[in-house]
């Protein structure tokens, strides 16, 4: 399968020795980030030397650490304040770390402050490698900490990057059509983890204008049941009073490569097309893939309708593209992910029965991450109602941006 590119795309890949240290420090995927740099590097995805399909030059860059005043953009003072004092980083009071979600699944940790800072850093360089015009796919898979909320660490994430990523792609540049003329980009975050992205949703709560269009678009597709987490009123498939630029697709348990399918080609394509982006930000969560622990989704790596086939379908659109990281919590599958998607962004998947000699790879000793046997729940009548509603939303969005 090859995705056509268009002509001349820059990739940017952001890494440095000290990102993937501090990454790896993450309770919640020790050491992930070195298994997946190291993985990308030893199949040459990340190397201009001449590989057979790898169209796309690609440029390796280092991050440069967020500063307090790139933090602060959108997260609290407090919060912030906290969470960079590196005494807060362990022996905190409960009460007082409670306050500021550093607890249960955010407990925190050594290095916390410089975590906070690179993956925040990352996800910044790499906007500005599509800001300014360098690269028209920039890629951070440290990054996509898509749970945080302003003032709170939730769900795995400290730091909100990818809302600060979003705030800084909307700012004014030259309009496309005039250069004389100032407007803000249009965004369209897409998010395909297989956890709601109610820290990036809430943050663009209220967000269109007065006339009822938005330069940014919400769309997370993602598991939802009771007791899953997030619980989020947000998470819901969306109604005739919802926010048209704040987008739900659950899907049920089993989802797989045909209903991805599916939902792509007859929903996400359409609210694309009605939207019209300048940029998009991709969320790459691996955690719906088959032999993930969170065991819920039956997502396969290669073929229609799997990870790598959206992705390829999001990079045909010829818009500058982020694409992000997310959950992943089988290491040596979300390794074998990121190597795959990179090869994507460069014009040339890999093959998926490319061998992978070292042990963390067993019992295969491949990079596909093939679908298992759980059954679908997600049935044709289910979809149906699913494609009704959307269309109604296309619609909606068309019509509000005409008006800008």
């Amino acid at each position: 399968m090859t995705h056509r590119l268009p002509s001349e795309v820059y990739v940017t890949y952001i890494a440095s020795k000290e990102l993937a240290q501090i990454s790896a420090l993450l309770p919640s995927n020790k050491k992930r980030s070195l298994i997946v740099h190291s993985l990308a590097s030893s199949l040459g995805v990340l190397s201009n030397v001449a590989k057979e399909g790898l169209r796309a030059e690609i440029r390796v860059v280092n991050p440069v650490p967020a500063s307090y005043e790139e933090l602060a953009t959108y997260h609290s003072r407090d919060y912030l304040e906290f969470v960079l004092d590196p005494k807060n980083s362990r022996g905190i009071d409960a009460l007082e770390g409670a306050e500021y979600g550093l607890e249960d699944d955010c407990p925190p940790f050594p290095g916390l402050p410089h975590y906070v800072r690179y993956i925040a850093g990352a996800t910044l360089t790499a906007v500005r490698e599509l800001r300014e015009g360098r690269s028209r796919i920039a890629i951070c898979w440290d990054g996509g900490r898509h749970h945080a909320q302003k003032s709170k660490a939730a769900g795995f994430c400290y730091v909100a990057d990818c809302v600060l990523a979003i705030l800084a792609l909307r700012r004014l540049a030259p309009d496309p059509r005039d250069h004389s003329k100032l407007r803000k980009p249009r965004v369209m975050y897409l998010d395909l983890d297989v956890h709601f992205s109610d820290g990036v949703c809430s943050a663009f709560q209220n967000s269109s204008s007065s006339s009822g269009t938005s330069t940014f678009l919400h769309f997370s597709i993602h598991h939802a049941a009771p007791g899953f987490f997030p619980a989020s009123p947000l998470s819901t498939l969306p109604s005739l009073t919802s926010d048209p630029f704040l987008l739900s697709l659950p899907l049920n348990r089993g989802a797989s490569n045909a209903t991805i399918r599916r939902i792509w080609l007859n929903v996400v394509e359409k609210i694309r097309e009605a939207f019209v982006p300048d940029y998009v930000v991709l969320q790459c969560g691996v955690d719906g893939l088959a032999g993930d622990p969170t065991a819920v989704w039956n997502w396969g790596l290669g073929g229609d309708g799997g990870i790598g086939w959206c992705v390829g379908r999001v990079l045909e659109w010829d818009v500058p593209t982020l694409l992000l990281g997310g959950g992943g919590y089988n290491s040596p599958n979300a390794a074998r992910a990121y190597a795959y998607l990179t090869s994507i962004a460069r014009g040339g998947p890999l093959p998926l029965d490319t061998p992978l000699s070292h042990e963390l790879y067993a019992p295969s000793f491949e990079l596909d991450v093939p679908p298992g046997n759980m059954q679908d729940s997600n049935t044709g009548e289910y979809l149906n109602e699913v494609e009704k509603i959307y269309w109604g939303i296309v619609e909606e969005i068309r019509e509000r941006c005409s008006r800008s």
